[in-house]
């Protein structure tokens, strides 16, 4: 049912026109409240509350141009209609089979109270958890092409909430998450430390990235982030630290230019996502629901998978990417010598397949399997590589005939050196190459600089060449892995194909840094990079101290039974067996788990939540009937209670728990685990310890 509401606010004469004092324009589903004003000086502004709580104060909506006639007021209030939207979708790969989409939508018609007299639309879309609003150009003879110097979007928060935040860096998201109230940001000295991060640009220390989660001081739970970011730069936020009023800041392109659009067009929604609960936040699908449906008709060939690869060892030290020491190092007759540390060889990764095929994982991913590795790092060049020339080392036809003899498949891996335009020109080649050796997956990388020179990873060049890499990956039925992208805000829907990214700091930090990722890492992830979409985050490490030869000081921030619990707190329908097959073969009662542990899902639950110290989710197997659960917590030992309500009334299943053994913890005891089974039903609570830094991971089986 569609109810109109025309507000005649502006008599239009001659060009000219006088505002009226008008009344504020609401919209609102179950305890979410929209109020949108137009102030005296005729800035259009919008607030939002929860209940009688205030989540956002009257805050300030426009956009500058680059030719001085923004939409920056002041505005005329020329119109709106309201419209409710019901309506259910299945997802391609997801936390649940379907997805209900259910909001009031307010537009808000805007004129320039000056010359030109451009109009502008507010879109408003209010959800029960929360709001979504875009700014939409309608087609008009006065505005064509055009180019955005600012948005000047606010959020005026309420009182001093607690932030979990990372710096807004033009080119990483991978900063270790800082907890800190939002009067306190302060990025310089993170930004300075970093240098394990391969490219940092952050120009203002109080910059932070989204999704960006808040816990205000009356209990309420708030994230902010955006939707469906096409055609136009990621937006970060800077923090008035006096006022805790947050400001869109645009990630600039090279010649500092914010964005480029063409009306009829739109900018992506900026997201508030609130609850008094946290585990509501975790189950949140507004970002999903504000992007647009799939592009891509068929989508039987989009594949879930588990893999394990030849990519920890390199990470660890153990083997290399290169397959010589340098691009010098060449014998008479011109050809690299061999360094003897390659790890992409045919030997080498047979014995992955071996490995994979006998515990039923379904891929294999290889790196440093193509020429070039040895002229690259430190270099900002282009080309590097070509993405499909091998080591001499590397056999491509016999390796792909031993996986498929052994039913296991292989992924590709596609990494640009962050040169951008070197990957477009090689794009059908690289996913014909794949096509022709049965590669169904690609993870790509962009560590380094971005060529074209001076643009960033999160500016609008680079935000269209991913989605142009998923629409070619598409056309040959290939899904992609993104690393080194711009974090994701929900385009998986759009683009089923994008099963996953990385954009974040993922378990390979535990292997090349002394901090790694802290105990809460992990329960922070979840409420912040984990709200647009899924990540590659390489769970499942089983050595979890002296993996680095000579860094005894590295180790990874976690129990062994709270990595096997990863894979149920993380979502992402790819999902990376990341260690080396001889540490599983040392713990082989405990990788039954992620034998057994799925990837794709109909239903998913969250127990209990609380950002930065604990989170337990349950999940239903897609088109099955078994259930998985993980719970993890931070640096504290504490006990998670797990009410198995969830489960079917009058069935009974068979729990099988891994869980951290008496005295584990995660810096002197790590790999201290005990695996046990009971008979629970929907009556069931489970209550089980979890050790500092700990988890505990339970699959739970009809009971026969």
């Amino acid at each position: 049912m569609i109810k109109f509401r025309l507000f005649l606010l502006a008599l239009l004469a001659g060009g000219t026109a006088a505002a009226q004092p008008v009344a504020p324009l609401t919209a609102r589903q179950g305890n979410v409240r929209l109020t949108v004003a137009l102030g005296p000086d005729g800035r259009p502004t919008y607030a939002v509350a929860f209940g009688t709580k205030p989540v956002v104060n009257a805050s300030r909506l426009g956009l500058a141009l680059t030719d001085g006639r923004g939409f920056d007021g002041p505005m005329l209030l020329t119109g709106s209609e309201t419209k409710d939207v019901d309506e259910t979708w299945q997802p391609v790969l997801g936390e649940v089979k379907n997805i209900r989409n259910h909001y009031q939508q307010l537009t808000v018609h805007l004129r320039q109270a000056a010359a030109p007299g451009r109009r502008l639309d507010v879109v408003f879309r209010v959800f029960a958890d929360g709001v979504g609003f875009r700014y939409e150009f309608p087609r008009q003879p006065r505005l064509q092409y055009f180019v955005v110097s600012d948005e000047l979007t606010e959020f005026a928060l309420p009182g001093d909430p607690k932030a979990f935040w990372i710096p807004g860096d033009y080119d990483t998201n991978e900063y270790p998450y800082t907890v800190s109230k939002l009067s306190e940001v302060d990025n310089s000295a993170l930004v300075k430390s970093s240098t394990a991060i391969a490219v940092r640009e952050v120009p203002d220390a109080q910059l932070v990235a989204t999704p960006l989660m808040l816990k205000a001081n009356d209990g309420l739970y708030v994230n902010l982030h955006e939707a469906a970011q096409v055609d136009y730069p990621a937006m970060q936020l800077h923090v008035d630290r006096a006022t805790r009023r947050l400001t869109a800041r645009l990630v600039p392109d090279a010649v500092g230019t914010k964005a480029y659009v063409h009306a009829p067009g739109h900018t992506p929604w900026r997201t508030i996502i609130v609850s008094d609960k946290a585990p509501d936040i975790l189950a949140s699908k507004l970002i999903l629901n504000l992007n647009e449906p799939s592009k891509i008709g068929n989508t039987s060939w989009i594949k879930p998978m588990k893999f394990v690869g030849v990519w920890w060892e390199m990470q660890t030290g153990k083997t290399n990417w290169r397959y010589a020491d340098s691009a010098d190092t060449l014998n008479a007759a011109g050809q690299l010598i061999a360094n003897g540390h390659h790890g992409a060889t045919t030997a080498n990764v047979k014995r992955y397949i071996n490995f994979a095929a006998a515990h039923h994982i379904p891929g294999v991913l290889v790196e440093g399997w193509n020429e070039g590795w040895e002229d690259w790092f430190g270099n900002w060049k282009e080309p590097v590589f070509d993405f499909v020339t091998p080591y001499p080392d590397f056999n491509v036809a016999e390796i792909q005939q031993y996986a498929a003899g052994k039913g296991v498949q292989m992924i590709m891996h596609n990494e640009t050196s962050g040169a951008a335009t070197n990957y477009e020109q090689h794009l059908d080649t690289a996913y014909s190459f794949m096509n022709r050796y049965g590669y169904p997956a690609v993870k790509t990388g962009y560590v380094g600089r971005i060529i074209p020179r001076g643009e960033h990873h999160d500016g609008q060049w680079m935000s269209n060449h991913y989605v142009r890499v998923a629409e070619t990956a598409a056309k040959h039925h290939v899904t992609v892995d993104m690393h080194e992208s711009v974090r994701p805000t929900g385009l998986s829907r759009t683009y089923p194909n994008w099963v996953a990214s990385e954009a974040g700091r993922g378990n390979e930090y535990n292997a090349f840094t002394p901090e790694g990722n802290a105990p809460e890492h992990e329960t922070i992830m979840p409420f912040t990079r984990f709200m647009g979409g899924p990540m590659d985050y390489t769970p499942g490490i089983f050595k979890l101290k002296d993996y680095v030869a000579g860094h005894p000081e590295r180790q990874v921030r976690t129990t062994l039974a709270k990595q096997l619990a990863l894979y149920v707190v993380l979502y992402s329908p790819l999902q990376m067996a990341a260690d080396l097959p001889e540490n599983y073969t040392a713990h082989p009662d405990a990788f039954k788990f992620i034998e057994d542990v799925a990837v794709d899902w109909d239903d998913t639950r969250v127990l209990e939540a609380e950002p930065g110290e604990y989170i337990s989710t349950a999940r239903l197997e897609k088109g099955g009937e078994r259930w998985f659960l993980g719970a993890i917590t931070n640096a504290n030992r504490r006990t998670a209670t797990l009410n198995l309500s969830f489960l079917p009334r009058g069935r009974r299943y068979t729990a099988t728990l891994y869980a951290d053994a008496p005295g584990a913890d995660w810096k002197t005891n790590p790999e201290a685990y005990r695996i046990s089974t009971q008979t629970v039903s929907a009556g069931t609570t489970l209550r089980v310890p979890l050790a500092p830094g700990g988890g505990c991971a339970i699959s739970l089986v009809p009971a026969k």
